[in-house]
């Protein structure tokens, strides 16, 4: 039944104490608001002791990190110092000559009447090269020797007058000396063989240039035959069959150009700091990129002896057999030089090289602690550096070393491994 009256506060606790009377719905609400801030604070809290705990969890992993940081003891690789080897091995670029070259020249004029070789021929020492013929050479020859049968004869007749003259200064000087033939006549007698004498002395040395006239006519005339001076190659022909040839000391016509290829020279220009400890005999080979499978042993022949202040090297040539000829005057090359070590060096792996503010160093392990040497690089090899200073033979250097490693740190070791 609806009852909309007022209600008096004695039907009102008197319903609140009745067992089975209704919450009234004003009450409902406050209820569940209750519930509902109680669910809150409940999450809160779980969310705040979940922070707190993850929180706590992460610190204790950072702590126990440090700590076995703090604790761990790296492990590297090592690598031995080694003794360099006593012989230093060098490389340069070469270019290959022959070991004797001529240009040919003509020494005598005329025309050439043979030519028995060209280029890329190989001649003996003697072959005949080319022949040159000149007519009037003959005739310059033939008038020089009949020039020499009349200066002979010519000596034959001062020969006959100066014994005549002798004769009779031999018969009139007893007679002058007596007074039978005047003094007057004894002068003359004995002028008269001195000037006698002295046109044998004329006669005799106008046949002296004479005979050299024909002796260089002659030679002359051997010139007109081109002969090889030594065992080589024709690399350079200038002249052909009825070419015209000019005998010039200054001029003359450059015919051929022969080159001996039965041994190859190369000059190389060493470095200051290769050049110490080389000398005549020490062995080298010589490589061609375009043979690649073969290496031509020889040896030092000689030296300039003297550094060239531009450059700072040294000349030295190399003599290398070739007699099957594979090699020709003109090849790029590389020569290997075995040079015995002057100063000892120490072979650094290039990997244990440190570079900072403190100049190059390397870690050595000593007892299981690292310590930083400086080091004096002599020469960079590449895969290994030499060394001078700051290690000895050997000492544990660390391969590839950490940019945090520090003085004094504590390292575990690999097996090391030996520079090669």
């Amino acid at each position: 039944m609806n009852y909309n009256g007022p209600i008096n506060a004695q039907d009102v606790s008197e319903s609140d104490h009745a067992p089975d009377a209704p919450v009234p719905a004003v009450a409902k609400p406050k209820r569940r608001g209750r519930l509902l801030a109680l669910g809150v604070i409940v999450l809160l809290g779980g969310a705040l002791t979940s922070g707190a705990w993850n929180h706590l969890t992460q610190y204790r992993q950072t702590a126990a990190a440090s700590e076995a940081e703090r604790d761990l003891v790296p492990q590297v690789r090592l690598a031995t110092v080694e003794p360099s080897s006593g012989i230093e091995v060098v490389q340069l670029p070469a270019t290959t000559s022959a070991f004797a070259s001529a240009n040919i020249f003509a020494r005598a004029s005329g025309y050439i009447a043979q030519r028995e070789v060209d280029i890329g021929d190989h001649v003996k020492a003697g072959q005949l090269l080319a022949e040159i013929v000149a007519p009037e050479l003959d005739h310059q020859i033939a008038q020089a020797e009949a020039t020499l049968a009349q200066l002979k004869f010519a000596l034959q007749q001062a020969e006959a007058n100066r014994v005549l003259a002798k004769v009779t200064w031999d018969r009139d000087r007893p007679l002058v000396e007596k007074g039978w033939v005047t003094a007057q006549q004894g002068t003359i007698d004995e002028q008269t063989l001195k000037a006698q004498e002295a046109a044998v002395q004329v006669a005799q040395a106008n046949i002296g240039a004479e005979e050299a006239q024909v002796q260089v006519l002659h030679q002359q005339k051997i010139y007109q035959h081109v002969v090889a001076p030594f065992d080589g190659v024709i690399t350079q022909r200038n002249i052909d069959v009825g070419s015209l040839v000019q005998a010039d000391a200054t001029s003359g016509t450059f015919m051929f150009t022969l080159m001996q290829g039965n041994v190859i020279r190369t000059q190389v220009f060493v470095p200051q700091d290769e050049a110490f400890g080389l000398k005549p005999g020490i062995e080298a080979e010589v490589h061609v990129p375009e043979i690649p499978d073969r290496a031509f042993p020889g040896k030092v022949t000689r030296m300039a002896d003297a550094i060239q202040p531009g450059s700072r090297t040294l000349l030295t040539e190399v003599d290398i057999p070739n007699p099957d000829h594979t090699l020709t005057p003109g090849i790029y090359c590389t020569v290997e030089l075995h040079i015995p070590r002057k100063t000892p060096s120490l072979k650094v792996s290039a990997d244990a090289i440190i570079f900072n503010q403190n100049g190059t160093q390397v870690a050595v392990v000593d007892n299981g602690v690292v310590h930083f040497h400086k080091i004096d690089i002599v020469r960079d090899l590449g895969r290994e550096v030499l060394v001078n200073s700051g290690v000895k033979q050997g000492d544990q250097v660390i391969l590839n070393p950490s940019v945090d490693l520090a003085e004094g740190t504590k390292v575990r070791t690999r097996p090391p491994t030996a520079v090669s």
